[in-house]
């Protein structure tokens, strides 16, 4: 297969979303390209800027936190799954850190997916309902104690 079909191919995955240049390699290869020509392609779409691991790596990080999918070691791990190296998934939670508090996260998560949840008034089996999923998503146990506590 030829540069030029691994190029269109290229721009047929970044059309549908932003992508890692791990990511965009690894689904080239999937499609049967060469390691030469997928690593002149991922060069080619980094020199037009259609793929940016910094950039990626905010956007993602900006995802899963307005999602509530993932805050701290969660999301570290989620954005280095994702083909972000480590200084680049430092750098973009750094980036955001002051546009989002993980009280604030946590609050409005919980108003949207238990909002008739009442920790006064919960047995204990669905307040570890509760606790755990918001520990699945990487928030700290004291707190996620403290947010239920205060409403």
């Amino acid at each position: 297969m030829t540069r030029n079909e691994a190029f269109n191919a290229a721009l047929r995955l970044l059309k549908t979303r932003e992508r890692s240049e791990k990511e965009l390699a690894s689904r080239l290869h999937r499609k049967g390209f060469e390691a030469e020509v997928i690593d002149a392609t991922v060069d080619r779409c980094r020199e037009y800027g259609y793929v940016d691991d910094a950039r990626f790596a905010r956007c993602k990080a900006r995802h899963l936190l307005t999602s509530g999918r993932a805050v701290g070691g969660r999301l570290r791990r989620e954005l280095q799954l994702a083909g972000v190296g480590e200084e680049l998934a430092e750098q973009a939670l750094a980036e955001l850190k002051d546009d989002f508090s993980e009280e604030t996260l946590l609050t409005e998560l919980l108003e949207r997916r238990f909002a008739s949840f009442d920790y006064g008034q919960a047995d204990d089996r669905e307040k570890r309902r509760v606790v755990n999923y918001f520990l699945r998503r990487g928030f700290a146990l004291a707190t996620v104690l403290d947010q239920l506590k205060k409403l």
